[in-house]
């Protein structure tokens, strides 16, 4: 009964297959691509076109040793906006915004966001002058800040959290921090272009 239930579902099921296969792998439903600045010119951000494409490597892996890897809340402090892969698509392409990846150097030289600069985290507090803080006699006054969103590798990466809760103790006001906290995983998993890919 079950085989003869199959049989004739199968000419219905058919056409949706091959409906969904001609379908494009776009960013939103009319965003095939974005294009956003990068030192020397400009980088385009699509999805891989390829609807069979799955992660791999240490992408794929779903759990991790805690610590240090692990869980971050979905707001690393009072006042910081936590923001999507749309949202930072956005930011990536306002050129008053800094789109910072938070990870030590040989993360972001295994592939990055198109647009973001690095600041590993453990730099952060000496780069403020960056951002449009000064160096006073108490640390950094940020009367003009720049608008800034970070992230890492992913929800379970305290690199970002890490910059920004030290960011904000420095005295870089938290409503101009916005925090990617999907991160390199979750941009991986949406098949989002990568630097170096």
């Amino acid at each position: 009964m079950k085989k003869l239930l199959s049989l004739l579902l199968l000419p219905l099921l058919l056409p949706a297959l091959a409906w969904a296969e001609d379908k494009p792998v776009n960013i939103g439903k009319d965003v095939p691509s974005v294009t956003v600045p990068v030192p020397g010119g400009e980088a385009v951000i699509r999805r891989i076109p390829d609807a069979d494409n799955q992660l791999t490597g240490d992408w794929a892996r779903t759990s991790r040793p805690c610590p240090p890897f692990c869980i971050q809340p979905m707001s690393p402090a009072p006042g910081v906006t936590t923001i999507g892969e749309l949202e930072l698509i956005e930011l990536l392409q306002d050129p008053e915004v800094v789109v910072m990846d938070s990870r030590l150097p040989d993360w972001f030289a295994g592939g990055s966001i198109p647009g973001a600069i690095n600041v590993p985290y453990t730099e952060v507090i000496d780069r403020l002058g960056d951002l449009g803080c000064e160096a006073d006699f108490d640390g950094w006054a940020c009367e003009a800040p720049k608008r800034v969103a970070l992230f890492c590798n992913g929800n379970w990466c305290g690199q970002s959290p890490t910059a920004i809760r030290n960011m904000i103790e420095a005295g870089f006001p938290a409503d101009h921090i916005y925090y990617y906290r999907g991160g390199m995983q979750a941009w991986r998993l949406l098949g989002l272009s990568v630097t170096g890919d």
